[in-house]
C-alpha cells in the first residue's frame, strides 16, 4: 500500500479542474446534472440517460445538526452517539441542538422537546429513534435537508420489516429530505485525518465493519476523505454517493462494499458518470455464491441480482471489482494516488533470479505486459550487473550492486526506457543493509521519476525501518505485503487508464425513439405469450436479422410446393407457441432431398404433434445452411438491470459448455467485439483446422440489432433465444436458423 501523500499525485479530473482555472466547489456545480428545471433525456423506453447528482455537501458538512432522541444517561446507548455527534459537529464547525421530550438540557447544551421547536433549519437531523417514521413525517415540516436512521429491523428482517422500511422509504419521497438508513451507523461521523493531503479515497459501504480496513489506511498516510455508510438504503443508495463523490476533486478513487444494488440502472449511470470523470471505482461485491447471495439478501434485504450479470456489467462501465477487503484498500490506495501511466510494459527487478522468475510468471498469467528489454538496454544494465545474470526483464541483479552506488543506477537505466510504465520490486525478505539501502533507492528514484515503482515487501514482522519508515514514508512508492495484491493493484491501475483514455458514454448514443422495426415488432407480440418459431423470426426479420428462405405449411402437398421454392435440400420443423426444444421431441428433419421425404416427414412432424398434445401453427419448411460457426445470442430479464444480452458459442455447446459473455444495454461496436473476445471459444471465429475465418462483422451486427430490439421493447419481451444462429464465412453473412421469444 502507499505510503505517506505531499500533494504530488493527482487524479485526472483534479487536474481538468485546474486547468480551467475553478475551485473545486465551482467545478462540482459546473458539472453537475441537469437541475430540476432542465429537461433530463430519456431513452427509448423513457429511462434517464443521465445520473441524479444529489447535492451531499450539507449532508457532510453541515451547518447545523439536529440529534432527535440525544442523550446525557450514563449507561445509555444513545448518549454515546449523542457524545460522539457533539465532537463530530464541533470539528465540521456545525451547530448542534439535542432533541428529547423531557430533558431540558444534554451535555450542557439547550434540549428542544421536538424536531418544531428547533431554532433553525436544520441541514441534517440524526434519528436515534426506534421508530423513524413517524419522526420523517414531523421533519417534513420543519424542511430539514438530510435525515439519518440508525434503527434496525427493517428489509434485513423479512417480509414485515420490508413492509415497514417501504412505508419508511414512501413517507421520505413525500417529505421533501433525503435519508441515510435505516440500518446504518456512525461510520460518516468519524474522525478523519486533517494532515493528509493529495488525492482521496471516499468509501462506500453497506457493512460499517467491512470499511475498517479502508478507514485504518490513514494510519499509514492515506488519505480518506468520506465514508458513507449506506445500510439499507430505503432512500440515498450506493449510487448516490459514486454520483457524488464523482464529482468532488479531493477524491482520487471510490473504494465500495456492496452486499446488493438497490437499482442496476441507477448503479451504471453512477458507474459511467465516474469513468467521464475519470475518477476510478473498485468493488467488492458479494454473493458470487448461492450462499453468499443468500447471507447478502438476509443482511441488507435488497436482491444481489445474477452475479455473471453484475460482474459483465460492471467491467462494461470500467468498475474494478476485487474479492478482498485487502485488496480493496491495496487497489484502491493505488488508483488514488498514482500518476497516469506513460506505457504499459512492466519490468520485475530483483536481487534473485528465482524470486523475478516466480513473480513473473504470475504477472504474465494474469495479463501483465512484461516486455524484453531490447539489446542496447540489457547492455546498459550490464554495465552494473555480472554478464551472465539475466538482465531481459526480469532484471536479475545478483544482490551485491544493490549494496553500492551500481543500485541507483541500475533502477534509473530501467526507467529511463519508454516502453517501461511500472517497475516492479519483490523483497521477499528483509537483509539489512542492503535491503534497506535498495528501499532508499527505490523511494529516491520515485521523488524523480512520472513512472509507478512498486515494492512487495515480503517480511512478515513488518517492524523493519526500510518498511514502517522509509517505504511507508514515501508518497511515490506504492508498497504491498503480497505478490497477488501487488498484480492486481497494477493490473486494474493499467486497465482504469486504457479503458478510461478512449470511453465514451454508452448513454450518448442510446436510441430515444422508437425506429420503424419497433413498430413491426409490437405488431408481433402476443402478452404472456411464448411466440411460435414462425413468429419468433418475423420479429427477427422486423429489425433487419437474416433468416433462412421457409414456408409455414399446413399441408404435406404444400409442403413439398414449398420445397421446391425454398430449394433442396431442406430442413423441416414443427411451430407451435408451446414449442421450446423441438430436437428432444423429434420435431426436426433435416436433409431432406425428394418429395417422397417431405410427403413422410410431414406426416411424422404432425402424427408425434398429436401424440405430444402440442398445437402448432403448422410445419416450417426451410433452407438448410451447413456451414459456419453456430452461436447463440439472446436476451433475457435481469432482476437489477432489465434487459441484458448474451452471445456464446451455440447448438449443443451452449449447454455443455457454458461459453458466453453478457453486457447491458446500451453499449456500441466496441463491446460486441470485446463479448466475443471473452469467449474461450473465440478461435472458432478466426478459422481452425482449415476452416476458413467467420463473418465476425456480421455476428457483430446481429449482437447490434438484438441490442436495439432490446432497448426497444424492454419489459415486454421477457426472453429471446437465437439458436443456433450460423456465422457464415467471411463476407457471407449471419444466418438465424431457430428462434424462442417469450412475451411478457
Amino acid at each position: 500500500m502507499l505510503g505517506s501523500t505531499h500533494g504530488t499525485l493527482t487524479t485526472d479530473f483534479r487536474a481538468r479542474v485546474e486547468a480551467c482555472g475553478e475551485s473545486p466547489r465551482t467545478a462540482v456545480h459546473s458539472s453537475a446534472a441537469p437541475s430540476a428545471d432542465d429537461a433530463v433525456p430519456l431513452d427509448v423506453s423513457g429511462r434517464p440517460l443521465h445520473a441524479d447528482v444529489p447535492d451531499l455537501d450539507r449532508f457532510f458538512r453541515p451547518e447545523s445538526v439536529a440529534v432527535i432522541g440525544a442523550s446525557d444517561a450514563e449507561g445509555r446507548p444513545n448518549t454515546g452517539i449523542t457524545r460522539q455527534l457533539i465532537a463530530w459537529a464541533d470539528r465540521v464547525g456545525a451547530r448542534i441542538h439535542p432533541v428529547h421530550p423531557t430533558r431540558p438540557t444534554v451535555f450542557g447544551l439547550t434540549c428542544h422537546a421536538s424536531a418544531a421547536d428547533l431554532p433553525e433549519q436544520v441541514d441534517l437531523a440524526v434519528l436515534l429513534v426506534a421508530d423513524p417514521l413517524p419522526v420523517i413525517e414531523e421533519l417534513a415540516e420543519t424542511k430539514v435537508k438530510f435525515a439519518v436512521a440508525f434503527a434496525s429491523g427493517f428489509a434485513e428482517t423479512g417480509d414485515a420489516g420490508a413492509a415497514a422500511q417501504e412505508r419508511l422509504g414512501a413517507a421520505v419521497r413525500g417529505s421533501g429530505l433525503r435519508l441515510l438508513g435505516p440500518n446504518t451507523n456512525l461510520n460518516a461521523f468519524e474522525k478523519f485525518r486533517e494532515d493528509l493531503d493529495g488525492p482521496a479515497i471516499a468509501l462506500i459501504t453497506q457493512s460499517g465493519h467491512q470499511g475498517r480496513p479502508v478507514y485504518t489506511l490513514q494510519e499509514l498516510g492515506i488519505r480518506l476523505s468520506h465514508w458513507a455508510p449506506t445500510g439499507n438504503e430505503a432512500d440515498l443508495e450506493t449510487s448516490d454517493f459514486i454520483s457524488y463523490f464523482a464529482e468532488q476533486p479531493e477524491v482520487g478513487a471510490i473504494a465500495c462494499y456492496v452486499e446488493g444494488l438497490k437499482d442496476g440502472r441507477s448503479f451504471l449511470l453512477a458507474a459511467d458518470r465516474a469513468a467521464r470523470n475519470g475518477v476510478p471505482v473498485v468493488a467488492v461485491k458479494v454473493g458470487r455464491t448461492e450462499t453468499g447471495a443468500r447471507m447478502a439478501a438476509s443482511h441488507t434485504g435488497k436482491l444481489t441480482g445474477a452475479d455473471t450479470v453484475v460482474d459483465a456489467a460492471m467491467r462494461q462501465f470500467g468498475v474494478i471489482r476485487v474479492d478482498g477487503l485487502d485488496e480493496l484498500q491495496d487497489t484502491a490506495a493505488l488508483l488514488a494516488r498514482a500518476r497516469r501511466p506513460q506505457a504499459d510494459g512492466v519490468v520485475v527487478y530483483s536481487i534473485s533470479g528465482g524470486t523475478g522468475a516466480h513473480f513473473s510468471d504470475l504477472a504474465t498469467e494474469a495479463g501483465l505486459t512484461l516486455p524484453t528489454l531490447s539489446q542496447a538496454k540489457q547492455d546498459e544494465l550490464h554495465q552494473w550487473i555480472p554478464g551472465y545474470l539475466n538482465v531481459a526483464n526480469p532484471v536479475d541483479n545478483g544482490g551485491h550492486p544493490v549494496g553500492d552506488w551500481r543500485g541507483r543506477k541500475i533502477i534509473d537505466a530501467i526507467l529511463a526506457d519508454p516502453e517501461v510504465g511500472v517497475l516492479i520490486c519483490p523483497i521477499t525478505g528483509p537483509f539489512p543493509p542492503m535491503s534497506d539501502k535498495l528501499a532508499q533507492d527505490l523511494v529516491d528514484a520515485a521523488e524523480q521519476s512520472d513512472k509507478l515503482i512498486c515494492v512487495i515487501w515480503g517480511s512478515p514482522v513488518g517492524t523493519e525501518d526500510a518498511y514502517r519508515t522509509t517505504l511507508l514514508g514515501s508518497s511515490r512508492v506504492a508498497t504491498f505485503r503480497t505478490f497477488g495484491n501487488c498484480i492486481t493493484a497494477v493490473r486494474a491501475y493499467l486497465g482504469h487508464h486504457r479503458f478510461t483514455a478512449g470511453y465514451r458514454s454508452p448513454f450518448e448514443d442510446a436510441p430515444r425513439t422508437p425506429s420503424p422495426s419497433y413498430r413491426k415488432a409490437q405488431a408481433l407480440m402476443r402478452p404472456s405469450q411464448q411466440l411460435s418459431e414462425h413468429a419468433a423470426k418475423q420479429l427477427l426479420r422486423a429489425y433487419g436479422i437474416r433468416v433462412p428462405r421457409e414456408q409455414l405449411v399446413t399441408s404435406a402437398a404444400a409442403a413439398v410446393r414449398a420445397a421446391g421454392l425454398v430449394g433442396y435440400p431442406v430442413v423441416m420443423k414443427a411451430s407451435g407457441p408451446q414449442l421450446g426444444h423441438k430436437t428432444e421431441l423429434g420435431l426436426v428433419k433435416i436433409g431432406l432431398t425428394s418429395a417422397s421425404q417431405i410427403r413422410d416427414a410431414y406426416r411424422e412432424l404432425t402424427d408425434i404433434a398429436r401424440y405430444e398434445n402440442v398445437p402448432l401453427d403448422g410445419i416450417l419448411v426451410c433452407q438448410m445452411v451447413e456451414r459456419g460457426v453456430e452461436m447463440v445470442v439472446g436476451v433475457t430479464q435481469d432482476d437489477l438491470f432489465g434487459p441484458t444480452v448474451t452471445v456464446g458459442l451455440g447448438g449443443v455447446l451452449v449447454e455443455v459448455l457454458h461459453d458466453a459473455a453478457v453486457r447491458v444495454p446500451p453499449f456500441g461496436e466496441d463491446q460486441a467485439r470485446a463479448m466475443l473476445r471473452e469467449l474461450r471459444g473465440h478461435a472458432l471465429l478466426e478459422g481452425v483446422r482449415g476452416a476458413p475465418p467467420a463473418d465476425v462483422d456480421a455476428l457483430v451486427e446481429v449482437v447490434l440489432r438484438i441490442q436495439r430490439m432490446a432497448l426497444e421493447l424492454g419489459d415486454e419481451l421477457s426472453e429471446l433465444d437465437i439458436n443456433p444462429l450460423m456465422v457464415l464465412p467471411r463476407g457471407q453473412g449471419a444466418v438465424a436458423l431457430d428462434a424462442l421469444a417469450i412475451c411478457r
